[in-house]
């Protein structure tokens, strides 16, 4: 009777082992795709990333650089002060969206360009990402907002 009961108890703890491994494995084969890693533009020079990795990019637009070209491509220059990335970005920019401003894009980078799929921009005039804050005040360069 007891062996019944002890063979029972190790059968549920097994499929509930495999039952947790398998669905863990399953929620990270789902997250694959949605998980976007940040690096500041000095990052991206220091290490580039692989052409298919999708990331995102942050820093202050580079003052002068802000090109709107032929149709719906816009070229610029992102910079953490350190160094700056060439980004290229097809759309419709956010209407904040301004020279020697915080922006954060997602998208690769390929042929040393940031390719942007997606651009943000801040939404007040205070607010900037804390990655790109944290990226500004490494290289030295970021300027706490004055008070009112």
């Amino acid at each position: 009777m007891k062996s019944l009961k002890k063979q029972r108890r190790v059968q549920v703890l097994l499929i509930t082992a495999v039952a947790l491994i398998l669905a863990t494995g399953l929620i990270g084969y789902a997250m694959r795709d949605g998980i976007n890693f940040f690096r500041s533009p000095s990052q991206v020079i220091a290490e580039p990333p692989q052409p298919k990795e999708v990331f995102r990019i942050g820093g202050l637009v580079e003052e002068g650089s802000l090109e709107r070209g032929q149709g719906e491509v816009i070229r610029f220059r992102v910079t953490d002060g350190g160094a700056s990335v060439p980004v290229t970005y097809r759309g419709v920019l956010p209407d904040l969206f301004a020279e020697s401003q915080g922006m954060i894009g997602t998208g690769s980078y390929i042929n040393g360009t940031f390719e942007a799929t997606e651009i943000l921009a801040k939404h007040d005039e205070d607010y900037m990402p804390k990655e790109v804050v944290d990226a500004l005040k490494e290289q030295g360069v970021y300027q706490e907002a004055g008070g009112s």
